[in-house]
């Protein structure tokens, strides 16, 4: 038999539990802090040090975070498929030590960066990147781009493959290793903002991508040296093939009627190895049941009882773990429009942090502008416990639930949040433009223009409140999409969340785009546009979108197990969101 460090069987797993926690919870923690302190300034970096235009360098950022969001789909595809979460991690990790070392070459040798502006008359004259640099720069991206496709959709999943779901101390184990997981991201989230980006503004840019390079690299060895130790399953093939099977099948038997009592009369198969857990059969998307239809021309393996052609004969388990994954792309579609709101607030608040005084107080301190982002992690952190500690059990007591509240009706308190937070964010932008147009501070803001007399910490409730409506919303979806897909499909719904923030970069990037084409709202300087009114825009956008997350969660049915009568409590989870 095959010893645990090789790679895993169902028959034969010796799960190491908290004993692997040490490197993967390091990994990861490294990973994050090395990841995030590069790309965490990035537009600072693309606009001071490389001299290119606002919106060019916005829709840089968002493309790339977009890309490497998407990209976590192919990842799970291929770690599902071929590789395995640990080869994916094992590839994925040093392609993002690789795309760091490129990104600190850029900054450290000068031959790699344009040259600094020049003081010619009453403007500074500052030479964009040429060809080669922008090329060099790109690839670098695109090193970081394969390495977010890989361990995002596959770090999580990795550490709960290490223990045992079949035991209850397995199960607190997996339960504990989530709480540490998020932790430790707002914890990494939190010490880039505001060391590393420190470094970089007050510092040196060479110095401060330097260190996100050697983090990653330390994240890198602390992965290889627990390989003895981990768990490592074999892929099983990719359940992507399943859910075109049944799609396929049931276009072929469209014109069949379906039987009066299809939850006794459909095809019925679960092969004896199968990870999913037993689905009951629902009536939503009826359509789909035409792929368990069993006709004359259908043969069956006397072996094992399976269909001989897979892809004109399904069982009702497919179809229902199908079902599961269509159920929840309209509440899918609904996070990624919500995230748009993030995306832009997270953007803008920078420029609008550079275009303000940040000075703390009397003190000859200023706050890196793309600090101020780390006040949204500080409401997370600040939110999380007081919700679980205080609120939680009033809500258990008050609801009768074992959450409190449903994992829909959080997401639509965030989203609600989210509509709140652009309100006051456009409040702040027309305050802080008109001060500067009235009452500027002496010096002016490279590339840009004159500088608010209004506090950066004006900037702190639109951050804080945008913070709260992700641990509302973001927390709540990842959640979601894991325990509501089956469990075969985990890899893909851990990239669902991943390809939803991709297209709410896209998005956000071509809003941004077009308003900037249509309008001067979004001028290269804050106080010649209107950014109150684009914030606005957004707010219209999340309120329809609102709207439109009611009507799908009050539509949605939570997944069921086999043999669960208690209509009552699954038309209880039914209710509608707010």
């Amino acid at each position: 038999m095959e010893e645990t460090n090789k790679e895993a069987t169902k028959d034969e797993i010796k799960y190491r539990g908290i004993r692997a926690m040490p490197f993967v919870i390091g990994n990861e923690t490294f990973e994050k802090l090395g990841t995030i302190g590069s790309s965490s300034n990035l537009l600072v970096y693309l606009t001071s040090i490389f001299h290119l235009k606002t919106i060019t360098a916005t829709n840089i950022v968002n493309i790339f975070n977009g890309t490497c969001n998407f990209g976590t789909l192919l990842g799970a595809f291929l770690s599902d498929t071929y590789f395995g979460r640990y080869n994916v991690l094992a590839f994925a990790s040093v392609s993002s030590f690789l795309g760091m070392l490129v990104l600190s070459f850029t900054a450290s040798v000068s031959k790699l960066h344009p040259p600094e502006c020049e003081n010619q008359g009453t403007a500074p004259v500052c030479v964009g990147p040429t060809t080669g640099q922008l090329t060099f720069l790109l690839g670098g991206f695109g090193l970081l781009v394969i390495g977010a496709s890989g361990i995002r959709p596959c770090s999580l999943a990795f550490g709960a493959d290490q223990f045992d779901p079949n035991t209850e101390s397995g199960r607190r184990g997996i339960s504990s290793f989530f709480n540490w997981y998020y932790f430790t991201r707002t914890f990494a989230v939190m010490v880039s903002l505001t060391v590393i980006v420190y470094v970089q503004t007050n510092i040196s840019w060479s110095l401060g991508l330097a260190i996100p390079a050697i983090i990653m690299f330390l994240s890198c060895a602390l992965f290889f040296v627990g390989t003895n130790i981990y768990v490592r399953f074999v892929p099983k093939g990719s359940p992507l093939s399943s859910v075109a099977q049944v799609l396929v099948a049931a276009f072929k038997k469209r014109h069949l009627q379906l039987p009066q009592q299809p939850c006794f009369s459909l095809f019925n198969y679960v092969p004896s190895n199968s990870l999913n857990s037993m689905l009951p059969y629902t009536d939503q998307f009826r359509f789909l049941n035409k792929a368990a239809i069993k006709t004359p021309e259908d043969q069956i393996n006397s072996s094992d009882g399976s269909a001989v052609n897979p892809w004109r004969l399904c069982s009702i388990q497919q179809v229902e773990e199908v079902k599961c994954l269509l159920r929840v792309i309209p509440i899918w579609v609904a996070g990624t429009i919500y995230y748009v709101s993030v995306v832009q607030s997270q953007n803008y608040v920078i420029f609008q942090a550079l275009q303000s005084d940040n000075q703390l107080g009397h003190i000859n301190f200023h706050i890196p502008p793309a600090s101020f982002i780390v006040i949204s992690m500080l409401s997370i952190t600040i939110w999380l416990p007081i919700y679980d500690r205080v609120l939680l059990p009033w809500l258990r007591k008050f609801t009768g639930k074992e959450d409190g509240i449903t994992l829909l009706q959080k997401m639509g308190i965030g989203i609600f949040l989210s509509i709140v937070t652009m309100v006051i964010s456009g409040i702040v932008e027309d305050k802080r433009r008109t001060l500067a147009i009235t009452r500027p501070m002496l010096q002016m803001t490279q590339g840009k223009g004159a500088i608010s007399s209004i506090s950066g910490l004006w900037l702190i409730p639109q951050l804080a409140l945008i913070g709260l409506s992700e641990a509302f919303t973001l927390i709540s979806e990842n959640e979601f999409f894991y325990k509501q897909c089956p469990e075969n499909m985990r890899s893909i719904a851990a990239s669902l969340f991943f390809v939803g923030m991709a297209g709410s970069s896209y998005l956000s990037s071509f809003l941004a785009s077009l308003v900037h084409k249509t309008s001067s709202w979004l001028d290269e300087d804050l106080n010649k546009g209107k950014l109150d009114y684009f914030y606005y825009l957004i707010a219209a956008l999340e309120i329809l979108n609102l709207g439109y997350f009611l009507v799908c969660a009050k539509w949605y049915k939570y997944k069921g197990r086999a043999g669960d009568n208690k209509v009552s409590e699954r038309k209880d989870q039914n209710e509608i969101v707010m």
